[in-house]
């Protein structure tokens, strides 16, 4: 005899869609004492059924991240899991950061907008809010486009990539005080002897600086131009790679960058997600900072490459065995590292185009 969960799921394929509609409804009841098991019935259930259990989830949000990666067999449950994912932050406090370098027009000394169009159709089309606007600055980027800046001389060296910080809410969860910025040496002096540099008094821009001024809060606010060079050369990331002789993600970023939004924006225990995880140095930042992360790339070669980023030191031998046993397996290949677990999907994600407007 089937069990209440059964009973509900089986409900959805077979009676009209008001009696489906309340069988979810007393699913999603159930779904605080029996998350588990409900999650459970995905990998096996039709895509009808998937749908509700994906929405009695979601909407229960008490479920543990590593019991939704598990369900993940096919594209179908796939798209479950995101959705049930994508509720959570858009009824929450979550954020959405996209890092956009710049690009000229092929062939022209013109600037391309896509990167400005990009926002304009998330925050039109999509319902999303922009935040805040960050630059990343990069000094360590050599000179480019060749044609107009080495050989023309005719444009500036393009240091600075667009960073979008975007939300489904006007109070997107984030604490500036995470990611103080070190005092200035003035600020410093300032700060042991404020009677002799500082007076509280209205200044002829308008700001009335108060005696609250010399207190101390442990750092500047940061400002939303980020410096942060990329000059990654020796990390066991591109010495292990080097050794098993695997390419090196070609467009990694520092891992100073994506840290800088982890601690700003999310709490220790949140969901930190890649999409676009390339060498995943996002989900390195992550782990560093104690919270869960997802990481979803294209080239399997990159992703299991990317493992380097987490396993303890090994020797010449060790590495060998590791990378061998890597790039051979026909399984989804586990690695536990304290308390997070890293999966490799062994098939590509074929996703479809969703034409509906």
């Amino acid at each position: 005899m089937p069990n209440r969960c059964d009973a509900l799921i089986q409900t959805f394929t077979e009676l009209t869609e008001p009696i489906r509609i309340e069988a979810v409804r007393a699913l999603r009841k159930i779904s605080e004492i029996e998350t588990t098991n409900i999650i459970s019935k995905l990998p096996s259930s039709s895509e009808d059924q998937r749908a509700g259990i994906a929405w009695a989830i979601s909407r229960s949000g008490n479920f543990v991240l590593d019991d939704l990666i598990r369900t993940m067999v096919d594209d179908d449950a796939r798209r479950c899991a995101a959705y049930i994912l994508g509720i959570q932050d858009k009824e929450s406090s979550g954020s959405f950061v996209l890092d956009l370098g710049g690009a000229y027009v092929s062939g022209r000394p013109v600037r391309s907008l896509y990167n400005y169009k990009v926002l304009f159709r998330f925050c039109e089309e999509h319902g999303f809010n922009l935040a805040e606007e960050f630059f990343w600055h990069n000094p360590a980027k050599l000179p480019s486009p060749i044609e107009w800046v080495n050989k023309r001389k005719i444009r500036a060296k393009d240091a600075v990539n667009t960073i979008w910080w975007l939300s489904k809410s006007d109070f997107p969860k984030a604490d500036v005080r995470n990611v103080l910025s070190p005092y200035s040496e003035r600020m410093k002096k300032l700060l042991e002897d404020s009677e002799r540099f500082y007076q509280p008094k209205k200044r002829p821009s308008g700001h009335d600086i108060s005696s609250k001024f010399s207190s101390s809060n442990g750092g500047a606010i940061p400002s939303n131009l980020l410096q942060i060079s990329n000059t990654e050369s020796n990390s066991q990331y591109l010495r292990y790679c080097s050794a098993v002789g695997v390419k090196a993600h070609p467009a990694r970023f520092p891992e100073k960058l994506p840290a800088f939004f982890i601690q700003f924006l999310t709490e220790p225990g949140d969901i930190v997600l890649d999409i676009f995880a390339g060498s995943n140095t996002t989900g390195a930042a992550a782990e560093q900072a104690g919270r869960h992360w997802l990481a979803f790339e294209r080239d399997k070669k990159y992703l299991l490459a990317s493992t380097f980023r987490f396993i303890d030191e090994l020797s010449p031998n060790e590495l060998i065995e590791f990378w061998s046993k890597a790039i051979s397996s026909k399984i989804t290949l586990e690695l536990m590292k304290s308390q997070q677990e890293m999966v490799l999907m062994e098939e590509l994600a074929e996703y479809k185009a969703n034409e509906r407007r």
